[in-house]
């Protein structure tokens, strides 16, 4: 049976409740006529917050039961598996880990990346950095999900901090990429991005404030399923959390221009990357990429942060009326 609609989800609760419909409309407030006019399907009037939330403490249901995320499978698996937790230890091996991270990302994502490129755009250049074991169905799965990554209609908001873009592009050591195959992925991250709404990039300033984990862990944020997860230090373990508030928090304060961590917004982002890409194509420095950024965006500072105290000295000052988001 399909649960989609917030009724044919009120109607399976009450038949799992083995409670009468005078009892159950007691217990939620309700007189005894609405609730029959649910269960005979005679109205499809969406129920009130209010008798959602009494729904949910009275039967210590999670609230995105409600969501339209959650239906069918989904929500039969929220109500039967009480008390739910809402966090979830992933111990996967790389397979099952691929597939839990496709699933979760199916339609769209939200997300803050380690490291500078994401594993799809390094996967598109370099096929294995890391001694790891493969299969077929392990490739045919990566495959997968760089083809669903390069659609152009699949929704991705993606953070990345300028220090590990600045890495990218010029440090000596831990740089597991040819001058061409980082010309290469950043070619392909611009075409991406550039003039599509579906694709947003930002590049934040980690220097700015405080900030903990942002430039150390993968975190996946799905606000519609009301679900997020991050890589934990053991390598084959993922950490899912679906707190309601924790994840709407997370998402609303990434989201906002004024709450979130000093940043280049999404257009200047990608006009930045082909800055970076030509710096490289014609074999210019840090120092000249700087330059370059500080010269043609209002984003000059947040880079020039990013650079060591004695290469600050060897560049210009961030020229005025720069901006912080």
């Amino acid at each position: 049976m399909s649960y989609k609609t917030s009724i044919d989800k009120i109607i399976e609760i009450y038949k799992r409740s083995n409670l009468s419909i005078s009892k159950f409309a007691s217990l939620i407030q309700k007189d005894r006529r609405t609730v029959t006019s649910w269960v005979d399907r005679i109205t499809d009037v969406e129920p009130s917050t209010t008798v959602k939330d009494k729904i949910c403490a009275l039967f210590r249901y999670p609230d995105y039961i409600w969501e339209e995320a959650c239906n069918d499978e989904e929500f039969i698996k929220s109500i039967t598996q009480i008390p739910q937790k809402e966090v979830r230890i992933i111990d996967e091996d790389y397979c099952g880990r691929l597939k839990y991270i496709m699933e979760i990302e199916e339609n769209r994502r939200f997300v803050i990346q380690a490291q500078f490129p994401g594993p799809m755009y390094r996967d598109t250049a370099v096929k294995r950095i890391y001694r790891t074991q493969t299969s077929l169905e392990i490739e045919e799965l990566k495959q997968n999900r760089i083809n669903q990554m390069l659609r152009y209609d699949y929704d991705t908001t993606e953070w990345y901090s300028i220090k590990s873009i600045l890495t990218f592009c010029f440090a000596s050591i831990g740089n597991f990429y040819t001058k061409e195959e980082k010309i290469k992925i950043l070619e392909l991250i611009y075409e991406l991005f550039n003039n599509n709404y579906n694709k947003k990039l930002f590049l934040f300033d980690s220097f700015s404030r405080k900030i903990y984990g942002m430039e150390t862990t993968y975190i996946s944020i799905n606000v519609k399923q009301k679900v997020l997860f991050f890589k934990s230090p053991i390598e084959s373990v993922f950490i899912e959390i679906r707190n309601k508030n924790l994840v709407e928090r997370m998402h609303k304060y990434y989201s906002s221009p004024i709450e979130a961590p000093s940043h280049v917004n999404f257009l200047e982002s990608v006009k930045i990357i082909k800055i970076l890409q030509d710096a490289l194509k014609y074999n210019n420095d840090i120092k000249q990429a700087y330059e370059t950024i500080n010269r043609l965006t209002d984003y000059g500072e947040l880079f020039y942060n990013n650079l060591s105290v004695d290469l600050q000295k060897e560049v210009s000052e961030p020229k005025a009326g720069q901006r912080r988001n």
